[in-house]
């Protein structure tokens, strides 16, 4: 009887398998940065006469353009990509290495990096990179009043790719979005216009996240996780309608 209880507990434990476990890269950028340089130089040239010493001074100006690529991490916005992924329930999550101005080669050479041990202990690594981020700021007029609606809005989209550490596969790829804005009434009388920068942030975080845990819900079939507020996807199929009858 211990020998069948043993058996059994022993299959049970090879039967329940470990969620594998994923390091979430923050998010990679890379901006043109561009450098002016205005330079005068002053050159004086001295000569001996009879009459004494004279003198002339001359000017010359140098303007120059430069430009260079300047890579880094965005470090905001992958607190509630971790979330949102642990509510899965699909992963476990390890802690990578970031990438700081000191990190010697490409943000975007995600393989030399899993390489260099920058994500140990990860058997996947969750990389994203920012294709397109956008702050905006509005001022609405509202018809037949002397009242305006201030608009701070955030949009961020960002490509991800879910990569094995191991084959260097990609297990997942996608494009997610977050948004958030800010709105307030205001009118001639209102000097200054405070609008919430950081809760506009926030929700963009919230909102990003919430969508790249949904898509790799859906791609990898894990069917338990549901977008907060939202109601989950049976199927494909349209909802059906009332019958009608015709005459």
């Amino acid at each position: 009887m211990r020998t069948w209880i043993g058996m059994m507990a022993l299959a049970c434990a090879f039967s329940v398998q470990a969620a594998p476990k994923v390091a979430v890269a923050d998010l990679a950028y890379q901006e043109r940065v561009e450098q002016y340089v205005h330079t005068i130089s002053a050159q004086s040239n001295h000569s001996q006469s009879y009459y004494g010493a004279s003198g002339s001074s001359s000017y010359e100006e140098y303007e120059a353009t430069s430009s260079y690529i300047e890579q880094g991490e965005l470090r905001k916005f992958t607190g509630d990509i971790k979330g949102e992924i642990l509510r899965t329930g699909m992963f476990q999550l390890v802690q990578g290495t970031p990438y700081t101005a000191s990190s010697k080669g490409d943000v975007y050479d995600v393989i030399k990096r899993i390489k260099a041990g920058s994500f140990k202990g990860a058997d996947y690594v969750l990389f994203g990179t920012v294709s397109d981020i956008d702050f905006t700021r509005d001022m609405n007029e509202l018809a037949n009043t002397d009242s305006y609606s201030a608009v701070l809005g955030l949009t961020l989209v960002a490509d991800f790719s879910l990569i094995n550490t191991k084959t260097y596969e990609i297990t997942s790829a996608f494009t997610a979005m977050g948004e958030g804005q800010d709105t307030k009434l205001v009118n001639g009388r209102d000097i200054r216009v405070s609008l919430n920068r950081p809760r506009v942030v926030r929700d963009v975080s919230k909102a990003l996240g919430e969508d790249v845990a949904a898509q790799l819900s859906q791609q990898l079939g894990g069917g338990g996780y549901e977008q907060p507020g939202q109601a989950p996807l049976r199927n494909n199929l349209p909802r059906d309608t009332a019958p009608v009858i015709l005459h």
